[in-house]
Parts: structure tokens; sequence; C-alpha cells
């Protein structure tokens, strides 16, 4: 994960889910693929709802990584 350049950053903190992923959604749309996004959400519920669109989406997630009261979930758009 720590070789990953970021191309877009979404900063969703203080939203709640479905909008840390509803705008994951928005940005993976006009991203190219092989573009790398990341999310900062403090909502709990996106450690959980964005993997599994991530999966349901066949895209990738890089992972995701705990910060100071919240967490930054990296994405790469692969199709």
């Amino acid at each position: 994960m720590g070789n990953e350049t970021v191309t877009r950053e979404i900063d969703a903190r203080g939203s709640y889910c479905p909008g840390p992923m509803m705008e994951l959604i928005r940005v993976i749309r006009s991203a190219q693929v092989g573009e790398v996004i990341s999310v900062l959400s403090t909502d709990q519920g996106s450690r959980r709802d964005i993997p599994k669109w991530v999966e349901k989406a066949k895209q990738e997630l890089v992972g995701i990584e705990p910060l100071d009261g919240y967490d930054r979930i990296i994405v790469r758009k692969i199709k």
C-alpha cells in the first residue's frame, strides 16, 4: 500500500454512509483505468460498505489505512 500514488482524494470526513461510497462511485465513473482513489471517512460503515461495493464493481481495494479519527480507503480503478 505504501507505493501507491493516489491520483484523486475524496475528503468525506463528517459524512455518513452511503455518502462516502456515493462520492467514490461518482469519482470512479469519471476516472481513467489505473487511477488510484482514496476516500477519507470518519464513518465506520465505510470500512464495510466500500470494500463490498469495490468487490461487486470488480475494482481493486488497495487497502484501508486507519488514521487519527478516520480511515483512508484506497481503491484502484481496474476496468
